[in-house]
């Protein structure tokens, strides 16, 4: 008995160990982050539930998606993934349409679709959690991190928050045959033109707002200079594994071509890949709303970063032009003179368009996704009057 139990022993210790070894957790100056055996951040799911919702207030919320949904969106003609959701629970969610029209396959709520700009969200979350595990600092220079970069006043944040001063990626290379057409462009590509073909800066780093893909092209850069893993690598390791997001990932075109869900015009004709399609980091994410509901409700968690990381990320940086549309760190706002900021990200990508809600005070998370070219995704930000002050005109669309 006596060897027994010492064996059992012997191996509990074992298993210990072993946990510990695969994953510790660090103290930062605020709060604690997670790392893996890699020495990487990690996400980690909410531990405990947030509080349930009554029956009467799901029924009356339900009713109101089920109305909405069904006035925008056409089971005849329309392709969408949409979900709508507090505290975590689902309180509503539709899928309809075409994953594949060549193959008839349907959207089902497994189905990953391309989320576009959305997709910039995850990758500032990365970013932010590298800076939380102090392997990047928000004020560093790009120039400390990427060999050859060639503008010196581009720190991280600047990048995040669109003041770069950088023109977009995708007007320089299509300029002045900067760059053969027939060749899949890549984010490492990007800095070679820009270097080579001495892409000038279109305003002063710092000096302005102006959206622009290539901010977060560079960020997937980064990602993997610091990490060592590619991009796609580095965000499964850091956010989908650890958030059980396992219908999302980065496509990668020479492994992904010919296996995701194309996207469509309107009239239904199919968008094919052309020379952009190789740079991630702004998009290239696909991902359902089941997925991002994970992603959005680990957010709410004490650990998911400092205080003061999460402050800045849902601060606006850009008040050089009167009005009410701002953007933080990775997230865009609508800052009304009166009641809660209304935070979300909207993308759109060949036929792809996505729409990301967070009514952080409400805890409420709406997401819709498309392959097939419309500007109704965008109309999703009207059901945030379902849960708060939130005045929205009937006629504006939306910005990507």
């Amino acid at each position: 008995m006596t060897r027994r139990f010492s064996l059992y022993i012997s191996l509990f210790v074992v298993l210990i160990l072993s946990a510990v070894a695969c994953s510790k957790q660090e103290k930062t100056e605020e709060g604690i982050i997670k790392i893996n055996e890699n020495g990487l951040p990690i996400m980690q799911p909410l531990p405990e539930e947030l509080p349930q919702l009554s029956a009467a207030f799901v029924q009356d919320k339900k009713y109101g998606a089920s109305l909405f949904f069904d006035k925008i969106w056409s089971e005849k003609n329309d392709n969408v993934s949409f979900l709508v959701a507090k505290n975590g629970h689902i309180i509503y969610e539709n899928y309809m349409g075409f994953a594949n029209k060549s193959t008839d396959e349907k959207i089902t709520r497994e189905t990953p679709l391309h989320i576009a700009s959305v997709s910039k969200v995850l990758t500032a979350t990365a970013t932010l959690m590298l800076v939380d595990a102090k392997k990047l600092k928000l004020d560093q220079k790009v120039t400390t991190i990427i060999e050859n970069f060639p503008y010196p006043d581009v720190t991280i944040q600047t990048l995040l928050n669109h003041r770069s001063g950088m023109k977009n990626y995708a007007y320089f290379t299509f300029e002045n045959n900067n760059w053969d057409k027939k060749k899949t462009l890549t984010n490492a590509d990007i800095i070679k033109v820009m270097v080579e073909k001495e892409i000038p800066l279109e305003r002063k780093t710092d000096t302005g707002f102006s959206y622009n893909n290539t901010n977060y092209a560079v960020l997937a850069l980064i990602i993997e200079k610091i990490t060592g893993l590619t991009f796609a690598e580095a965000m499964s390791e850091m956010i989908f594994k650890p958030l059980g997001m396992d219908n999302t990932f980065v496509f990668e075109i020479e492994e992904h071509k010919g296996t995701v869900a194309p996207s469509y015009k309107g009239n239904n004709m199919e968008i094919g890949l052309d020379y952009l399609d190789g740079v991630y980091g702004d998009k290239n994410i696909y991902s359902t709303p089941r997925d991002l509901l994970k992603f959005d409700t680990a957010r709410y968690a004490d650990f998911f970063l400092n205080p003061d990381l999460i402050k800045k990320i849902y601060q606006g940086y850009s008040y050089e032009s009167k009005g009410l549309k701002n953007y933080g760190l990775g997230i865009r706002m609508v800052e009304f003179e009166e009641g809660e900021p209304f935070y979300f990200h909207n993308g759109w990508w060949h036929g792809n368009t996505s729409s990301f809600i967070n009514l952080r005070k409400e805890k409420v998370t709406i997401i819709t996704l498309s392959n097939k070219y419309t500007k109704k995704t965008y109309q999703s930000k009207k059901l945030a009057s379902l849960f708060g002050d939130y005045p929205f005109k009937l006629q504006n669309d939306g910005d990507e």
